[in-house]
């Protein structure tokens, strides 16, 4: 049976399949994945049929259609996500492992089901998903030093930035050839000390978060932040780390990034507070294109008209 990897070309999407394939190994798997904001990925599948097909960090909502079509063409489906689903199609090809709770990633959901076995590896995706606290609470369970846990965060965050762009040609480095360099360490610090990709990326995020030490809000409320970049290839590829930096920074507000597309409309990312870590999806969803996550949630395509309509929006839904 062929088998197919369609996973999120984030930190999160790449550290669950690393985790998966170190279980069990699928050499000659067929790799579909992309920029993070690319999750339609199931629509590129549309004439497959009797594959085992496994699906990463991508949200079942907005994949409905080509997964039941996919279901319908026998194929078999191995589900694993953190985003809101809706309603979960009943099929016996169809094994989904779902869970939309704020605290956890798809790394851990695959952390779970595989009993631990490569924690490590959850680790580097839970700290790419900024979920800091939870990774570091995992860490301590399996007694990693202050150090290690530095390492696996560095991998996540490097692993998570190489993902944002508007197309694959802003990134560093194609996801694909991402997850397969990280295919060739089983241990993750050994990754962090001989990638030379890794180094690569490492060297073009500090470039790049250079570019942001200026950057002032372009709205502020008493809720939270909105900042909007400038229309730069740099800008493409840090809106992710930034908003998760400022998230950081000052926990008890929300934040919003936006990014200029070249046709003028704007890619939002919204961070809830991290107290709280509700209410970004809930935000997002009620404009065309937007969808995610309760503590991180984004607008692919926001036309430049509605952007003050966002701003009111964005300041009065995370008020208490």
């Amino acid at each position: 049976m062929n088998c197919i990897d369609v996973f999120n070309g984030d930190a999160d999407g790449i550290c669950a399949l690393q985790q998966l394939r170190l279980h069990q190994p699928q050499p000659r798997a067929r790799l579909v994945t992309g920029v993070k904001r690319d999750i339609s990925l199931l629509a590129r599948l549309t004439e497959t049929a009797t594959s085992r097909i496994t699906v990463l960090d991508i949200s079942l909502d907005r994949n409905r259609d080509a997964l039941a079509q996919l279901l319908e063409q026998r194929n078999s489906i191995f589900y694993a996500d953190h985003h809101y689903s809706g309603d979960i199609p009943e099929s016996t090809l169809l094994e989904a492992h779902i869970n939309p709770s704020p605290h956890l990633c798809t790394s851990l959901i695959v952390d779970r089901l595989l009993s631990g076995k490569y924690r490590t590896w959850a680790l580097a995706g839970a700290y790419g998903d900024n979920l800091d606290e939870v990774a570091g609470v995992y860490g301590g369970e399996i007694n990693l030093r202050a150090e290690e846990m530095q390492q696996l965060r560095e991998i996540g965050l490097l692993l998570n930035y190489n993902g944002y762009g508007f197309s694959l040609e802003d990134l560093i480095v194609h996801p694909a050839d991402l997850f397969r360099e990280v295919q060739q360490y089983a241990d993750p610090f050994n990754f962090h000390q001989n990638s030379a990709m890794l180094q690569k990326l490492r060297l073009a995020y500090a470039r790049d978060m250079a570019e942001v030490a200026n950057l002032r809000p372009f709205r502020i409320y008493p809720t939270g932040h909105v900042f909007w970049l400038p229309a730069a290839t740099w800008s493409r590829r840090v809106i992710g780390v930034f908003s998760n930096q400022i998230a950081r920074d000052e926990p008890d507000m929300a934040h919003a990034v936006l990014t200029t597309h070249p046709d003028g409309s704007l890619l939002v990312s919204v961070r809830a507070p991290l107290t709280t870590r509700a209410g970004a999806d809930t935000l997002c969803r009620q404009f065309a294109a937007g969808g995610g996550r309760a503590a991180a949630a984004g607008i692919n395509r926001l036309p430049v008209h509605e952007v003050e309509t966002f701003c009111t929006m964005f300041s009065h839904h995370f008020s208490p």
